[in-house]
């Protein structure tokens, strides 16, 4: 009879074979080193150039892999940019080069390459990991924010909720007793034993060795025959030793000299003749801009029209009256586009009452729109601004030339026009930090950031402020593309100083909040509440370069049309 052959039945050993297989862990293991160099090159590449590829690869692996017109600094490229992205700054910081070291554990090991076990390697290594990027992101993150990277930040934000920020740093010590020093074993006796066997033994010289066999007979009979030289006793043997060394070259000793310091005082005197430091050194040929280049309207002295004036005053004392309002006194104030009518109602009136008339006054005067001030903020009179028919040009030639303007000591003066009693209004940027400019189209917005803009070119050098602009409708301030070697900040590898891509206004915010984190650290250690404060101590030379301290420019963001 035939024997029928049975069909072989699935087996897990049929899975599992190619992983016994000798040939196959020496490839897995040469793989897995070639990950590691991979890895490494990667990852030094990018410490140095993780600031220049942020804004290219923050939009993500589809985003950044697909677009060709993407180009980053990394030594590996794009993929190199955004696994070093992924491991360092949003995973856990510099403690990452730690898994490049297990890999190469692993690899070696599966070549076989001995090395310390595995087992232990990854358990400590990915406990070390975790320690030492919330260590980094603890005491590090605002002098470097990637040493902790995103983990290390994180966890730091989430502890310092629970236990604070002490708690955290008992948190560390502990940890750091409990988990690493019972797997440091020191042994006192290995270490003694190394230590006796560097330590170098005292020469012996046996004179029966180094003696003919008469002078042996002499020394052995007479034992004690030796000959006295200064104080000193040697044997005919050690008198032939030391001729010897007679012969040797003898090394000459030079002494290294003490370096001297400075006293106090003399740091003084050095301070004062050297004189305050001047941040406009660098670009001592820079002409400020020339007041002519604003186009001069002439002159601004207002004109008084006495009959717009009482035709006014009549229809708002005609409009009053019809609601039984009277009025005790008016006086009119006449600035370059409004006039301010200052009217005192008679005793019992509702302030409240007049206000309700605004739309009534502005039909019977048959104005644009009026604004009525009830009461005005520190007198006993209610405001009708009413705008002028005739209206007088607030020119950025008058208020940049006019004195108080020029002479004025504010941080980042702004002149943004003329009051109501046609003077310069001049305000200090850095009073408002944070300024919203709100309003229909048409209103003046944009007019409104080109004078706060031309205000600041006319009395800052390039070195005190900087500026960061912008303009996602491109038109309206590409007129300061001209000040771009000197004014505009922008990112490295981009080519627009103004940026009209929204996409790429995050990355710019981004990179200001890093500036803003380094300089608080900054002015914390000088010991400064402000800029202002500690530039002026820096100028004195009381800040020292050496220790990271450097001039501060003010950092000027300008956004016309954020949309919500």
């Amino acid at each position: 009879m035939k024997k029928i052959k049975k069909k072989k039945g699935f087996r897990f050993s049929n899975i599992t074979a190619p992983f016994k297989n000798e040939k196959n862990h020496k490839k897995a293991g040469y793989f897995i080193l070639l990950i590691a160099v991979y890895l490494l090159i990667a990852f030094i590449s990018f410490l140095f150039n993780w600031k220049e590829d942020m804004d290219k690869i923050s939009e993500g692996w589809a985003e950044a892999l697909s677009n060709t017109e993407v180009l980053v600094e990394n030594s590996l490229g794009k993929l190199g940019a955004l696994i070093s992205h992924w491991f360092i700054f949003q995973g856990f910081g510099v403690a990452s080069f730690i898994v490049i070291l297990l890999f190469f554990i692993i690899g070696l090991k599966l070549i076989k390459i001995k090395t310390i076990p595995i087992g232990k390697s990854i358990k400590n290594g990915l406990t070390g990991m975790i320690w030492l990027s919330i260590f980094f992101g603890h005491f590090f993150h605002n002098i470097y924010p990637i040493l902790g990277g995103g983990v290390g930040y994180q966890t730091n934000i989430y502890l310092s909720a629970i236990i604070g920020k002490i708690g955290i740093k008992l948190l560390l010590l502990t940890s750091l007793i409990i988990l690493w020093l019972p797997t440091i074993k020191i042994n006192l006796t290995f270490i003694k034993s190394i230590l006796r066997k560097l330590k170098p033994k005292p020469e012996t010289i046996n004179p029966l060795e180094m003696s003919t066999e008469k002078e042996q007979e002499n020394i052995i009979k007479t034992p004690n025959k030796i000959k006295a030289v200064e104080g000193k006793t040697e044997t005919p043997i050690e008198k032939e030793k030391t001729e010897e060394k007679e012969d040797q070259i003898n090394i000459e000793v030079t002494e290294s000299g003490k370096e001297t310091t400075l006293t106090k005082k003399e740091i003084k005197e050095k301070l004062e003749e050297l004189g305050d430091y001047d941040p406009t050194l660098e670009l001592s040929q820079f002409k400020m801009p020339d007041i002519d280049l604003l186009k001069d309207y002439g002159d601004s002295e207002i004109k008084i029209d006495n009959d717009e004036l009482e035709a006014n005053k009549e229809r708002i004392v005609e409009t009053l009256g019809n609601y039984s309002i009277g009025i005790a006194s008016i006086k009119a104030t006449i600035g370059p586009t409004i006039t301010l009518y200052e009217i005192v109602p008679e005793a019992g009136i509702r302030i409240s009452k007049i206000k309700n008339l605004e739309d009534d006054i502005a039909l019977s005067l048959a104005a644009e729109g009026i604004r009525i001030i009830a009461p005005i903020p520190g007198k006993g009179t209610i405001g009708i601004e009413v705008p002028n028919k005739n209206k007088n040009i607030v020119s950025m030639h008058d208020v940049i030339s006019s004195e108080k303007f020029q002479n004025n000591d504010m941080s980042l003066p702004i002149a943004f026009g003329k009051t109501i009693s046609n003077e310069t209004y001049v305000v200090d940027l850095t009073k408002m930090p944070h300024l919203l400019m709100a309003g229909a189209t048409g209103q003046g917005k944009s007019v409104g950031l080109n004078a706060i803009l031309a205000s600041l070119l006319y009395k800052k050098h390039p070195s005190q402020v900087k500026f960061v602009l912008v303009d996602p409708k491109k038109v309206e301030l590409t007129l300061f593309n001209k000040i771009e070697r000197h004014y505009l900040a922008k990112l490295p590898g981009e080519e627009d100083a103004i940026i009209t891509n929204t996409k790429k206004v995050v990355n710019t915010i981004n990179s200001l909040c890093i500036e803003m984190d380094e300089r608080y650290e900054l002015c914390k250690q000088a010991h400064c509440r402000n800029i202002k404060e500690y530039n002026k101590k820096f100028i004195s030379r009381k800040l020292n370069p050496n220790d990271g301290h450097r001039y501060l420019p003010y950092n000027l963001l300008v956004i016309d049309e954020f949309a919500i």
